[in-house]
């Protein structure tokens, strides 16, 4: 019996070291809620989410990305229970050329490893979704979507916080 034909994950002939933004989308092995829970909104504040230990550790790997690769900017994200969204940037220099950057997927495996490695063993899915941003409008709908998805969070996952 044949396999379906999966979709390709990149565009193809794409240069993912090219300067530009970039939306990815990382989930956890088989959807598991253990990077922590969403809080509630009330009138007085928005839906946020409370990190587990584990979601610390991904929120600290996040953060440590324009560290480890100075033509990079962590220019929005979000730690779910279950998933991470991040708004990426690859810049130029002062006149506008191209400074040397990995690509999106070295920054994505280097990321998750060293969460990995923290942890003990491996939390994501194989792979990751990744959106090229197409324009300042594109960058603002997506900027928007990061920051309300707590909001938007649909509790169907059980989380147990730490102790």
């Amino acid at each position: 019996m044949e396999r379906p034909t999966r979709k390709p994950n990149r565009l193809s002939q794409y240069d993912y070291s090219t300067p530009g933004a970039y939306f990815i989308t990382i989930c956890t092995k088989d959807k598991q809620c253990i990077l922590g829970s969403v809080v509630g909104a009330s009138i007085a504040r928005p839906a946020t989410v409370t990190l587990s230990a584990m979601g610390r550790i991904v929120e600290k790997a996040i953060l440590q990305i324009p560290a480890h690769y100075p033509a990079v900017t962590v220019d929005q994200y979000v730690v779910m229970p279950n998933h991470v969204h991040l708004l990426l940037q690859i810049h130029t220099d002062e006149s506008g050329r191209p400074m040397v950057a990995p690509t999106v997927s070295r920054i994505m495996q280097q990321m998750k490893g060293a969460v990995t490695k923290q942890i003990g063993q491996s939390i994501w899915q194989k792979l990751y979704h990744d959106h090229v941003i197409r324009g300042e409008n594109d960058y603002l709908k997506i900027w928007q979507y990061i920051q309300s998805n707590p909001a938007k969070w649909q509790d169907d996952c059980f989380f147990v916080p730490d102790a």
